[in-house]
C-alpha cells in the first residue's frame, strides 16, 4: 500500500476535522496530490490538490473552508477542514500522480489512490 490515510471522523456542521496521507514510496520527483471525495451515489470530486512545488488548488466548495498542506520531510500531505456541512460527508481519498497542479488536477486519471477515510457532518 503507497498511500495511507488517517483522521476523518464524525463531526457536527460547523465543526472542523483534518484527514492525512502519507505516501511510503513517493514514486514522483515531480508530483501532485490530491484529495478527492465520494459522496454515496455521486460521482468522485476533486477537493485540493498541492504540488512539488507548493502550487495548490481547490475546488469552489472548499475553497475559503479546507487547507490543502504537505509536510515533505514526512511524504503526508494534510486537509483542514473547517466549518464543515452536511454536505461535506463522503469517504476523502488521497491521490497522487506525476506532474504539477495544472488546469485539469481534479482528473480522477491518478498514478495511486489511498484507500479512502470516512468523514461525516451531521
Amino acid at each position: 500500500v503507497q498511500l495511507v490515510e488517517s483522521g476523518g471522523g464524525s463531526v457536527q456542521a460547523g465543526g472542523s476535522l483534518s484527514v492525512s496521507c502519507t505516501d511510503s514510496r513517493r514514486t514522483y520527483s515531480t508530483y501532485c496530490m490530491a484529495w478527492f471525495r465520494q459522496a454515496p451515489g455521486k460521482e468522485r470530486e476533486g477537493v485540493a490538490a498541492i504540488d512539488s512545488r507548493g502550487g495548490t488548488a481547490y475546488a469552489d466548495s472548499a475553497t475559503g473552508r479546507f487547507t490543502i498542506s504537505q509536510d515533505n520531510a514526512k511524504n503526508t500531505l494534510y486537509l483542514q477542514m473547517n466549518s464543515l456541512k452536511p454536505e461535506d460527508t463522503a469517504v476523502y481519498y488521497c491521490a497522487t500522480k506525476p506532474g504539477l497542479v495544472g488546469a485539469s488536477w481534479y482528473a480522477t486519471d491518478v498514478g495511486y489512490w489511498g484507500q479512502g477515510t470516512q468523514v461525516t457532518v451531521s
